[in-house]
């Protein structure tokens, strides 16, 4: 039984309005979520990147081809029944995020940190409100206390859909600026996935390439690129 998957039932799978957005029908019956939800999703452009996993399937279901059917039901399911939990979670980065420990040495490293980290908080102060301080080495510092209550604040106002992922592109880059910046489009999220990996790449260049990290890494790396497009579709 545990090999036991769901069987493609349906001819078309197809977008349609309903009260509060838009869902997926297939064969004119919407589709629901693992918790028996309506899917009702927040834009068309969503809907419509859904309806396309669903068409796809082929004799047999298969979810991990289905990333924007998964992230849509983790907003409906999971983060929409615990918004503020998932929020306070994700705002806590701020307080020990990744761009603010920086090493003391080798020289290279220090000035290749100072020299893709600064221009990321440079741009939290700017457009964010908020400057993040640094420090020398791995001891935690708390940041101001009026810094954490505007992110806390702007992390809480995300909807349950720009939320959920919100959570991966915060978690997998291990810092809040950097998951605010990808939201927000300051660079390209390809670029903004290397500068999370800094210490990662220095590593690698130092001591060689590592196949299984590499192969993990690129997982992690379609992952965080795809919860930026999940985040555009949001609203």
């Amino acid at each position: 039984m545990s090999d036991w998957k769901p069987k493609r039932f349906w001819k078309l799978a197809s977008v349609a309005e309903c009260e509060g957005g838009y869902t997926v029908e297939l064969d004119g019956r919407p589709v629901k979520t693992p918790a028996k939800t309506l899917l009702v999703l927040p834009s068309r452009a969503m809907a419509e990147a859904v309806a396309v996993e669903w068409d796809a399937q082929e004799k047999e279901v298969d979810p991990r081809s289905m990333p924007f059917t998964r992230s849509a039901n983790a907003a409906i399911d999971k983060v929409r029944v615990q918004h503020a939990e998932v929020a306070e979670l994700l705002a806590a980065y701020g307080d020990s995020d990744l761009l603010c420990y920086r090493a003391v040495t080798p020289a290279e490293l220090v000035a290749r940190q100072s020299r893709l980290w600064d221009p990321a908080l440079d741009w939290a102060a700017e457009t964010l409100g908020v400057r993040l301080v640094t420090v020398d080495g791995l001891m935690h510092r708390a940041q101001p206390l009026e810094a954490q209550k505007k992110l806390t604040a702007r992390v809480h106002a995300l909807s349950d859909f720009q939320l959920a992922a919100f959570h991966d592109l915060v978690s997998l880059s291990g810092s809040l600026v950097l998951g605010f910046a990808a939201a927000m489009a300051w660079r390209d999220p390809d670029e903004i996935w290397r500068i999370s990996r800094l210490d990662e790449i220095w590593q690698e260049e130092q001591w060689g390439p590592d196949e299984e990290a590499q192969a993990l890494a690129e997982i992690k790396r379609q992952a965080f690129l795809h919860a930026k497009r999940f985040f555009d579709l949001s609203s």
